[in-house]
């Protein structure tokens, strides 16, 4: 319990002092008109207040990850407080804050056309296809998960088929309608929701006596029922994503970034909402770990269940807050997907339209670009969700490492701190190569190995960035004799 409530100050601490530092290394003009008021559309570009901005994006970010990633990354046992906690201050919450506030400095551009702004043309055309088959990938998945729950809490004649149905017409509304009409009305009702779910689940865990096992020198440990298969390095890492960085939540950041009023809200907006769900990530590992005994009892009850994290929210849930406590919250953890999921495929449309120049006012512009986007996730949705979610999750920290690679960019060419970005930069790049080496979805190829070159890797690109920011200084050097 000890480690739980020292990991929540250490993330509320990271917020009020990392953050400040974060904030004034970029240098925001408060005085400056942001792209909600200089560009207002009345679809995308619409100025929306503070607390609303929070809880949309809060709720854009969180989806399945704190929650299902966070039940999995449990059974490697309080080794994942670190990750969640650490990674959350250091590494997703600045990912999250520069990918918001470099959307705004560039008129609320998509993630991948900024990344093009700092690494070149042919990363923004990689960029653009990777960014939006993720988001398709991420649609489809957070279909499924949702779905499975709906089906467990209906008749057996709304089978997962029907709620899949259902979910994508919503989806479809979601997408192509402004964004103050249902996100902007819906999205901070059960942004809201979630959070008061997390409190009420832990409440209710530590009134009924369960012990949170406690992080020590003697279980700095994997606890993983198949540690040789699943190493802590690069699996944990990986599996815990959207609770620690995420490379989603920059494809999310654009969103708001087109309805802040003011650039002094991105530390709140930005950076504060992956914190809030760094909490969140915390919350389901302790209980997690917490409610069957141990981290090994949580890896006997997954492994009986396929590895079905879904079930263990269920199980959770109406053991915590009884039966109708449990029905909210599992409709709590239904909402935060589906949610995620509808913006998933509002910023693959974004995307698309920034790519082709395509405005997005008139509705048949809308339909042309998310109707072939929307075929292609239901699709998906028929693959094995397992697969789909390994898949997931690789590519999303592959994401954040590029983009946290163009904010380094970025910085070393402003002459700021780049340190900032560039050591979870470096982290990431041995994290997201060693993975794909490794694992069985990958080359199945020998851990000591996989991390050998998953480290070389990273140190070959931090030596091609330092190459190329020489060849920049030595170019200015010669305009400036010039």
């Amino acid at each position: 319990m000890i480690t739980f409530f020292i990991s929540v100050v250490a993330l509320i601490l990271g917020y009020i002092f990392y953050g400040k530092l974060v904030e004034r290394i970029f240098v925001i003009d408060k005085e400056k008109e942001t792209p909600a008021l200089y560009m207002n559309d009345g679809v995308d570009y619409m100025p929306l207040p503070k607390w609303k901005t929070f809880l949309i994006q809060f709720l854009n970010i969180a989806g399945l990850g704190p929650i299902f990633g966070a039940v999995a990354g449990a059974m490697w046992g309080p080794v994942a407080f670190l990750w969640i906690v650490f990674g959350s201050i250091f590494a997703g919450a600045v990912h999250d804050y520069f990918s918001g506030m470099l959307s705004v400095k560039h008129k609320g551009l998509s993630i991948a056309e900024i990344v093009g702004i700092y690494l070149g043309f042919n990363i923004k055309q990689f960029m653009s296809l990777f960014t939006v088959l993720l988001m398709i990938i991420v649609g489809a998945v957070f279909i499924m998960g949702p779905a499975k729950i709906l089906e467990s809490l209906t008749p057996e004649s709304l089978s997962m088929s029907f709620w899949i149905f259902v979910v994508f017409v919503y989806y479809v509304f979601a997408t192509m309608l402004p964004v103050d009409q249902i996100i902007g009305k819906i999205y901070p009702l059960f942004g809201f929701a979630l959070l008061f779910m997390a409190a009420g689940l832990i409440i209710a865990l530590f009134v009924k006596g369960y012990h949170v096992p406690e992080l020590t020198f003697n279980n700095l440990t994997n606890y993983h029922a198949q540690p040789k298969k699943f190493p802590i390095f690069p699996m944990m890492f990986i599996t815990i994503a959207c609770g620690a960085i995420s490379g989603f939540h920059a494809t999310q950041s654009p969103i708001m970034a087109r309805c802040l009023t003011n650039e002094k809200q991105g530390r709140g907006v930005f950076y504060g909402a992956m914190i809030t769900e760094g909490v969140v990530a915390l919350i389901w590992a302790a209980i997690s770990m917490s409610i069957f005994g141990g981290a090994r009892e949580l890896n006997d009850i997954m492994n009986v269940h396929g590895g079905n994290a879904a079930w263990v929210v269920n199980e959770v849930s109406n053991s915590l807050l009884g039966t109708f406590g449990g029905f909210l919250a599992l409709l709590g953890v239904v909402a935060a997907p589906i949610t995620s999921g509808d913006t998933a495929f509002r910023s693959a449309r974004l995307i698309v339209a920034d790519f082709l120049n395509f405005k997005q006012e008139p509705i048949q512009n809308r339909l042309l670009i998310s109707v072939p986007l929307f075929v292609i996730g239901y699709f998906l949705t028929t693959i094995d969700f397992a697969i789909v979610w390994r898949y997931f999750a690789w590519s999303n920290q592959t994401l954040a490492m590029i983009v946290l690679w163009a904010i380094t960019v970025y910085l070393s060419n402003e002459r700021k701190f780049y340190w900032i970005t560039l050591i979870p930069a470096l982290f990431m790049t041995a994290v997201t190569t060693s993975y794909l080496l490794f694992a069985p979805e990958g080359f199945s190829l020998p851990l000591t190995l996989s991390i050998e070159i998953g480290v070389t890797v990273s140190i070959v690109v931090c030596c091609f960035f330092y190459y190329k920011k020489l060849l920049r200084s030595r170019r200015n050097r010669i305009n400036i004799n010039i």
